[in-house]
Order: C-alpha cells, then structure tokens, then sequence
C-alpha cells in the first residue's frame, strides 16, 4: 500500500521509544510512507536529537523541522497550524497525552497516541467524551497505538481459536516477569522516575499483555478479584498484581503481573497460554520475535489406546509498530474515501484495558466487573 499521498505527518515526542520503535517502523515502510516533516518535543535540545536521529534512520535529503516549548514562532501551536501535516504520532508521558490528543484533533490532524489510552478510567472516559464530536465533525482518525494488539503472533492466535484447532476455550493464563533496576534506561525517563499516575510500570507496560489477551480471545474480560503489590521502593505506586479472571460466560483465567523480579535471568515460564478442550496453544518471545506453538490431541476411536497429538510450531516476526502505522495510514486513507476503517486501534478497546489494570490495582480480593467499571465512570463523567 502507497500512501505518500498523505500530506506530511509530525512525531511528538522525543523519547526512546520514538528512536527504537516508530522510525525504524517508518524506515520499514521506505517510500510508501508519509514524509517525516517536523518533530517535537519539550526542549530544543530533544527534538533537534531526534530529528538528526529521523534524517539518518529515514535516510531524508533534509531535516525535519524541529519545534519545541518557549518559543512561540516553533512552538507546538505553530507546528499544528502547518496545513502539509495532517497526521501526528504522540509519544508523549502518560498525564500529557489527553490534552495534546484534543489539541491536536481541534486541530485538525489525524492522531497515533501511544498507549495507555488515559491515566485511568475516568480520564479516558472524558477523553473519548471530548473527542467523539471532534472526529466526527471533521472526520478525522484517532488510534491508540497498542502494538500488541497487531503483533502477527497474537492474530495468529486468534484465527487457529476461531479455526477451533483447540476446541472451546475453557481457561487461559497470562504471566510477566520483569526485572527493572535503577540502571534501565526505561526507569531512567524522568517521567516514569517519579509516576503521577496509578500503578507505574504496571500501567505503561501491562497494557501491552491485556491488549493481547483482548486479541486472542473469543469473548471479552469480564470480571476480576486480585491483589497488588509494591516490592521495590523506587518503583512506587505498585510493581506487581496478581488476578483471576473471568471472560465471556463460561471461561476463567489467571493474569500474573510483575516488575519486580529480584534478579535479571527470571524463572521459566510460558507468557501466554490458551488452553482448549482439544489442546492448548502458548505464545512466546523468541530470537525470531515470537513463537507460536499449538498443541491438540486428535479424535481416536479406540478406548484402549491414548489419543495421538499434533503439534505446531510457528515464529513470527516483531512489527506490531509497523503494522499499526499500515493501519493508521490505511484508515486516514480509507477515510478520506468514505470506506469503512479497520478497528484497529480503537479506543474504546484500549480503554478496557486501562479498566483491567485500574481493577487489578484496586480489587484488594474483592470481585470487579470490568465492563460496569467503565460504564460507572461514564455515567459519573456524563452526570
């Protein structure tokens, strides 16, 4: 797919994750990109990093404008009011993306926001409030950039369930083990030092975990009851949960979160697991990037012989960066025709997966609905 078409885009942002993540992505995509025209940041000094960073990886004939705070002629309103981007990429720290999202919208451009979609709930539920009338005014698209929800090997997933290559669904498993010290260039963002929002790592990165869970499954998460924990002082408020799960009607889970692993080479443990009443597929990163393995047993006529099992193994590649900016590109495309969009991205979606981690933190063994969660916000916003 071309879309060099589309007027410039603008990254706002000038972290780690702009570097490593969204120009590569960009780069992957070469010359059917949109063109790279400006990139902000809080100070001259970050943003003019980072676009010399974007000219080398992008490989561009010239710099992209730099634009940052304190300077009203290269301020972020000046770079909004520019009519050759119509699109930008926020990365920006948690408790400023809502205002920048509205900003920019107002504005008139297209936005990729990272994750988490809002602090908690009832911020997300003001954003989506503030937004919905904007976008559809001015027919602009708004994403949450949740690479997981398109990472190859969680669709992969999802169509060997729909397939039924493991039967109904009748529980799953979730775990994360993470190690962050004071040396991790993750800790060292100022911004994650010292969090002014709910659960810390817990929030910016267990997003990605739910997201995938919400890929995979057939139905979504429905209720939790779990505990929350802080076991290292300097990742406060809380670095580990621990939640049972229920999704859909009939099928329960366990979902164990943590940042907080006394050493580096953490113990063994399958990421995801989605077991079936025919067998069980597990989801794991691997050099390649993931690795899918499916195992089921097949349908024997005899009682006295056990039943043969088939086993299917899979790698797939990490571009759920790059995939979500083909759909983010597609969609303004897509858009601008009159087509319906993707989906992809949605939300409302990463919504819910604020609302798991909200209730996971909160829950102190007690049994949340997570989809009454969300409305109870919505109708307190709205009152």
């Amino acid at each position: 797919m071309d879309f060099s078409n589309i007027p410039g885009i603008a990254i706002l942002g000038a972290g780690i994750f702009v570097g490593e993540a969204y120009l590569p992505a960009l780069a992957t995509l070469g010359p059917t990109s949109p063109k790279l025209k400006a990139v902000y940041s809080r100070s001259e000094k970050s943003a003019s990093e980072t676009a010399q960073t974007a000219t080398k990886i992008l490989n561009l004939s010239s710099s992209p404008d730099i634009y940052y705070d304190g300077n009203h002629q290269n301020n972020l309103d000046a770079l909004l009011g520019r009519s050759d981007i119509a699109a930008v990429i926020i990365a920006l720290p948690i408790t400023l993306q809502p205002i920048i999202v509205v900003k920019c919208l107002s504005a008139g451009k297209h936005v990729l926001s990272e994750k988490p979609v809002a602090p908690d709930v009832a911020r997300g539920i003001q954003l989506l409030g503030d937004t919905e009338p904007i976008c559809k005014r001015q027919g602009l698209v708004w994403h949450v950039a949740e690479n997981y929800e398109v990472e190859p090997v969680y669709c992969a997933a999802r169509d060997a369930i729909k397939a039924g290559k493991i039967g109904d669904v009748i529980f799953f498993k979730a775990s994360v083990v993470n190690y962050i010290d004071k040396t991790s260039k993750w800790y060292k963002t100022p911004w994650r030092t010292v969090p002014d929002y709910q659960g810390g790592f817990l929030l910016d990165g267990g997003v990605h975990t739910i997201a995938a869970l919400r890929t995979i499954l057939p139905q979504p998460l429905t209720h939790l009851s779990g505990f929350a924990s802080l076991n290292k002082d300097y990742l406060a408020p809380h670095d580990t949960i621990h939640s049972v799960i229920r999704a859909g009607s009939h099928y329960h889970g366990i979902v164990e979160m943590t940042f907080a692993s006394p050493t580096q080479k953490t113990p063994a443990a399958e990421n995801i697991v989605i077991t079936g009443s025919k067998g069980w597929l597990a989801c794991n990163p691997s050099p390649e990037g993931f690795k899918l393995v499916i195992r089921a047993a097949e349908e024997s006529d005899s009682d006295s012989e056990p039943a043969k099992e088939k086993e299917e193994v899979a790698t797939f590649p990490r571009k759920g960066v790059e995939t979500e900016l083909v759909a983010f590109f597609d969609d303004i495309v897509k858009q601008g025709a009159g087509k319906p969009t993707s989906g992809v991205g949605d939300p409302k979606a990463a919504l819910g997966d604020v609302a798991f981690i909200q209730a996971a933190l909160n829950s102190e063994g007690n049994l949340i609905d997570l989809i009454e969660l969300v409305q109870a916000s919505s109708s307190k916003e709205s009152s």
